[in-house]
């Protein structure tokens, strides 16, 4: 019985342990010969890490659905020097890659300021430090990049921008021998300085100079984000083709990672001031606590890009999207082995604006040409134009159609064209639209208008006639401009008819009866010294006239002050986009609406609209319809029967207008303004006109008249497109 269960028992382990043979067995098979190259591969991996993936970003389109700026795919070369080896293999990887850059004649990041080739000599005049003024006026240096380096490498003997050291700086070639030394760079014969006496500043043995200065340019770029700041990742060399990355595999080198990534590809030379660019973080204590989704997570690291200006600016949170997550092994090449997908990035949505770019492309160009005939009609010995602005608006939703700047700059060149551009005295970089300051001029007349009959001061037949001085306060006072120029007057003038001619006497005389406040609170239900409300930065500008008690005091003693202000001089200030937007508000009936750029927010596939921007008011200003009719009843004849009726003719529909000149530093210096509407019996479009010492403001009303001619000439092939556009959704 015993000898029985001991056999039954002996079988049992036999057959357990066959058993647990074969799946051991089977294991091995499925590991050596099944998944072998696999686990071969998995088994040299000593590197684990985890990736963030960015997202793609939206893509920016016109109100009719063009693409203004989308994406494409490209490929960057980056160095991951841990998997590189040590120095001597680290230097000669780089080496190669640098000598294939230069076979396939891809250009790289080098910001060492040394020539590359001998005499070496340094590319700037301070490379150690920059100089500059602070608030009181006194020098101050501050390290370079180079310097920051130099000093934590102890290739300079202490900070040369501390006052109290005496820091001697080397020549180029002698900074150049330090950097060499301290990367191990050096070629056969190099000498051993413990043991050599009359080492060479460059010692380097057999190693070409020229190529020691290259493989020192990449690794002061990498040893400066190592040892100084990580900001910005470098990469080695952006938008490689298919060739130079064959020629980069076929040499396998070790850490010399090809990555594609996705680059702004801008589909339009316009708009600019408007579309903005990206770039990497500037300011990342504006970023670190950002967390709109709430998980706890920072939204950004330190290395993102991110918009920077314009619409990609402050659109940031549609476009962006959000980065996904991956798992990298890499073999003790630096090869990677194995992806996992942690989490998957969401490409960003689609952010439409409200500019018609075909409308933008027009203004832009009508603006451009218009200077050289500008230029021809002011007086012999003026000052040159030293810039212009355009805006468009529609008058009853405050949607900017067109906002161009002059001049401007390519978006797809700025890196290139930057040093030009930045160096330009006419500042191509400012928009002038949304930012430059002028004073109104004349075209201010009809905030006083509208004080003067709203308040009851005036009526629409009201006269007042023109002597050439307003003698209110003494017989010398302030002129109208044709008596100045021709030594005449308007005689009597009722409202209308002073718009029509600008006639500064009656605009003093109502202007005095208003009062500073009454200007000032008319003013402000116009938008002038407001906020437009539009995404973009903007400029507040000023309304002249007293903030305090005290400066009320000083306007009663200086009364006359009063006079300026009525015919939009003084102090006031506004930008071009405020000018569109007062006169919308006045056509339209006294509604101020909040001007805007963002028309609606698509999802990232285009299958839903996210977000859609309604029409907002910020106040309204009651007009009578009698009151705003003899106002627009005067701009209206100054463009069929005033100053600048010769461009207003043949237009296929009737406009209000107003000219404005401010004097800058002379009679001669005079910024242009210019203002219109459009259809008279039915205003859509707004527009405002500055020209930097453009003169009188007659000489850009042919600017206005093209950009209207345009725009309603073309009113039927937009209503086709958004036809289209409608079927399409």
């Amino acid at each position: 019985m015993d000898n029985k269960q001991f056999s039954r028992r002996s079988l049992g382990l036999v057959a357990l342990l066959a058993l647990l043979l074969f799946g051991l067995g089977a294991a091995l098979y499925d590991a050596q010969v099944i998944n072998g190259s696999y686990w071969a591969a998995r088994s040299s991996t000593n590197i684990t890490d985890t990736e963030t993936v960015t997202s793609v970003r939206g893509s920016i389109l016109d109100r009719y659905g063009r693409v203004l700026v989308s994406n494409y795919v490209t490929y960057q070369v980056t160095l991951n020097t841990t998997s590189m080896g040590k120095e001597k293999e680290r230097n000669e990887i780089l080496a190669s890659l640098i000598q294939v850059a230069r076979q396939s004649g891809v250009e790289w990041e080098d910001n060492l300021p040394i020539s590359t080739q001998p005499p070496f000599t340094y590319t700037g005049d301070t490379p150690f430090y920059s100089v500059s003024k602070d608030e009181e006026g006194n020098l101050t240096k501050s390290l370079t990049r180079l310097g920051q380096l130099a000093v934590k490498m102890k290739w300079l003997s202490g900070d040369p921008t501390d006052p109290d050291k005496n820091v001697a700086l080397p020549t180029a070639e002698e900074l150049l021998g330090k950097m060499c030394t301290s990367f191990s760079i050096a070629g056969e014969g190099a000498l051993d300085p413990k043991k050599a006496k009359n080492v060479p500043t460059l010692n380097i043995g057999d190693m070409d100079p020229s190529d020691a200065r290259l493989l020192a340019g990449v690794l002061y770029e990498l040893y400066y984000r190592d040892k100084v700041n990580n900001w910005p990742p470098y990469v080695f060399a952006k938008d490689v083709d298919i060739d130079f990355i064959s020629r980069v595999k076929e040499r396998g080198l070790a850490g010399v990672e090809i990555e594609a990534v996705t680059a702004r590809q801008y589909n339009t030379t316009y708009a600019a001031h408007l579309l903005g660019r990206i770039g990497a973080i500037t300011n990342w204590d504006n970023y670190k606590d950002i967390d709109e989704d709430g998980d706890g997570v920072p939204d950004y690291r330190q290395n993102d890009m991110v918009g920077l200006e314009g619409a990609e600016y402050v659109f940031e949170s549609y476009l962006r999207g959000s980065p996904g997550e991956r798992q990298v092994d890499r073999d003790t090449s630096g090869k990677i082995v194995d992806t996992t997908w942690i989490t998957q990035p969401e490409p960003g949505d689609n952010v439409v604006l409200t500019i018609d770019i075909d409308l933008q492309q027009a203004v832009e160009d009508i603006l451009a040409n218009a200077i050289p005939e500008i230029e021809r009609r002011k007086p012999e010995g003026s000052a040159p134009v030293e810039g212009a602005a355009a805006v468009v608006l529609d008058v009853n939703s405050g949607e900017v159609l067109a906002s161009a700047s002059y001049p401007t700059y390519n978006l797809a060149t700025y890196s290139k064209d930057f040093s030009e551009n930045n160096s330009n005295p006419l500042r191509p970089f400012n928009n002038r639209a949304f930012s430059g300051l002028y004073a109104p001029g004349s075209t201010f007349k009809m905030v006083t208008a509208i004080a003067g009959l709203e308040t009851g001061i005036i009526t629409p037949s009201t006269i007042i006639k023109d002597t050439g001085r307003y003698t209110y306060y003494n017989d010398n006072g302030p002129m109208c401009w044709i008596f100045r120029d021709y030594g005449t007057t308007h005689g009597n003038q009722n409202v209308t008819q002073a718009i029509k001619n600008s006639c500064n006497v009656f605009f003093f005389d109502v202007g005095r009866q208003v009062t500073i406040q009454g200007l000032q609170e008319y003013a402000a239900y116009f938008g002038f010294g407001e906020a437009t409300g539009v995404e973009l930065p903007e400029n507040t500008g000023a309304m002249a006239g007293p903030t305090t008690p005290e400066e009320e005091q000083e306007w009663k003693i200086q009364a006359g002050r009063t006079l300026s202000v009525a015919i939009g001089q003084e102090s006031t200030q506004v930008t071009p986009l405020q000018l569109a937007n007062y006169i919308a508000t006045l056509v339209n009936g006294g509604t101020r609406r909040a001007v805007h750029l963002l028309k609606e927010v698509k999802s990232s596939d285009f299958s839903q609209v996210l977000y859609t921007q309604e029409p907002e008011v910020l106040n309204t200003i009651a007009i009578a319809p009698e009151h705003l009719e003899a106002v627009k009843q005067g701009m209206l004849l100054l463009t069929t029967d005033g100053s600048v009726s010769s461009y207003f003719k043949g237009l296929p529909v009737q406009a209000g207008a107003k000219t404005g000149s401010a004097q800058v530093s002379g009679q001669t210096d005079a910024n242009a303004i210019f203002v219109c509407f459009a259809p008279y019996d039915d205003p859509q479009i707004a527009i405002a006109i500055a020209v930097e010492k453009g003169g009188s403001g007659s000489y850009i009303g042919g600017v206005a008249a093209e950009i209207l001619k345009y725009y309603f000439s073309a009113e039927e092939t937009r209503e086709e497109i958004l036809t289209e556009n409608t079927l399409i959704r």
